[in-house]
């Protein structure tokens, strides 16, 4: 009897904790995995350190690193001189980061053609999140919608997946969720202003929401702190 082929999924990695999870989601599925992490001009590079990180300790059969220069744009507190604030606000933050979701799921899902993988996953969450349009579930049907429009693969018959597993999920159970897979979420980076060496400031919403889940969770913040 053959084996099957393998199930290839192109899997966004940010280097935040979020994502880690995702990608130990993907390979507890069985999927060969592809990890993707996306150079857009943030404002530290720790969390593509994290990223590579996550990816070889999270078993991804490669990583790549795609370079997109949003600063050139600017629009948002991680890529202009914008500071970032110690708590989100009322409405969309100025962390927000136009199109970046769009942009990073549109290179996975040109990746994704490349290795004939039928399946992309992301760490999108809209539950303990800081409230950005592109991590709404409507946001990933739509993209997935569109991947099934606008690619060679999928006009020849493939079906392209967009899976976003934390959407629903609270950020403790996104914790658990990590430690029942073995994530080692000391080695991930979430902080919208972390230095160079990844220690995170504590204030921002991402540390917030961050330190929120590990409490909610009963699990010890292994975050390193300035």
């Amino acid at each position: 009897m053959s084996n099957p082929p393998p199930k290839n999924a192109v899997v966004l990695v940010s280097g935040g904790m979020d994502s880690a999870v995702v990608l130990a989601m993907a390979r507890e599925q069985g999927f060969t995995a592809f990890a993707l992490s996306v150079d857009y001009g943030q404002r530290h590079a720790s969390e593509l350190q994290a990223a590579e990180r996550v990816a070889n300790a999270l078993g991804a059969r490669a990583h790549k690193t795609v370079h997109v220069d949003l600063r050139s744009i600017g629009g948002s507190a991680l890529t202009a001189d914008i500071d970032v604030p110690d708590h989100g606000g009322a409405g969309i933050p100025v962390t927000y980061v136009p199109a970046r979701n769009t942009i990073m799921l549109s290179v996975a899902l040109g990746w994704a053609e490349v290795l004939g993988a039928c399946d992309i996953f992301c760490g999108v969450n809209a539950v303990d999140y800081s409230g950005y349009p592109d991590c709404r579930p409507e946001f990933i049907a739509a993209f997935e919608r569109l991947a099934n429009l606008a690619t060679k693969a999928a006009v020849e018959g493939a079906r392209l997946r967009v899976h976003a597993p934390l959407i629903a999920m609270s950020k403790a159970d996104i914790v658990a969720e990590g430690m029942r897979l073995g994530v080692d979420f000391a080695a991930t980076v979430s902080c919208y202003n972390a230095d160079d060496e990844g220690h995170a400031c504590r204030h921002c919403d991402a540390c917030r929401l961050r330190a929120d889940g590990f409490s909610a969770a009963g699990v010890p913040d292994p975050t390193r702190y300035r």
